[in-house]
C-alpha cells in the first residue's frame, strides 16, 4: 500500500475490536513518529504506550462523556510535549505542529498495519498527567486510541457515531479550504 492509498483508507472508528499489543509493534509505531520532521531537528515529542490493563481503567477515568467506547481500546497512545522542548520564532510556537506531525506518522503507519488509531481531545489533561506522572508542565495534546476496526458497531455509541462508523464522513470541497496565489473566500 503506497502513502496516497494509507490516507485514503485511514478513519477514526470507534467500533473496535481488540489487537495483540506487543514490544515489536510499539516500537515500529514510535520509530515511524522519530521520523518526521522538526524544527531544526528539535524532535519535541513524547509518546507513553499504555497497554497494560489495570492502567488503561485508570487512564478510562479521564475521559469525559460521550468517549466510552475508547474502554474497548487495546492501547492509549498519549501524546505530549513542552514548548521549550522546540524552536520557538516570534509568536509562533513549534512544538505543537511539530509534535502533531510526529502523531500523524503513527497514525499513518497504524492505518497501513490494519490498525484504527483514532485521536480524541476529550479527556481531562490534570487527571492523565496525575495517573501516568507527567510533570505539569507538560502538554498533554491528545490520547491515541489504538484498536482494530469492528464489524459489530457498539450500541453505545450515539446516533452520529454509528452514522460515521458506516459511512465515511464528507469532506469540504477543494474551494472550500485551498486557495491559489492569495486568499480569496
Amino acid at each position: 500500500m503506497n502513502v496516497k492509498e494509507t490516507i485514503k483508507i485511514r478513519r477514526s472508528y470507534r467500533a473496535l475490536d481488540p489487537v495483540n499489543i506487543t514490544k515489536e509493534l510499539i516500537t515500529d509505531l514510535a520509530e515511524s513518529a522519530q521520523m518526521a520532521p522538526s524544527c531544526k531537528n528539535s524532535q519535541p515529542w513524547r509518546f507513553i504506550f499504555v497497554y497494560d490493563k489495570d492502567q488503561l481503567k485508570k487512564l478510562f477515568t479521564s475521559i469525559i462523556p460521550g468517549n466510552q467506547w475508547i474502554q474497548r481500546a487495546s492501547m492509549i497512545i498519549v501524546v505530549f510535549s513542552n514548548v521549550k522542548y522546540d524552536c520557538i520564532i516570534k509568536e509562533r510556537l513549534y512544538y505543537l505542529f511539530d509534535t502533531g506531525l510526529a502523531t500523524a506518522f503513527i497514525i499513518l503507519r497504524a492505518t497501513e498495519l490494519g490498525l484504527v488509531a483514532h485521536p480524541i481531545a476529550g479527556f481531562e489533561e490534570v487527571k492523565v498527567k496525575e495517573i501516568l506522572k507527567i510533570p505539569t508542565e507538560m502538554r498533554v495534546i491528545i490520547l491515541l486510541i489504538i484498536g482494530k476496526k469492528s464489524k459489530t458497531i457498539d450500541h453505545n455509541l450515539t446516533e452520529l457515531m454509528r452514522e460515521t462508523e458506516l459511512h465515511k464522513p464528507s469532506r469540504l470541497k477543494f474551494s472550500e479550504f485551498a486557495y491559489l496565489n492569495e486568499y480569496m473566500p
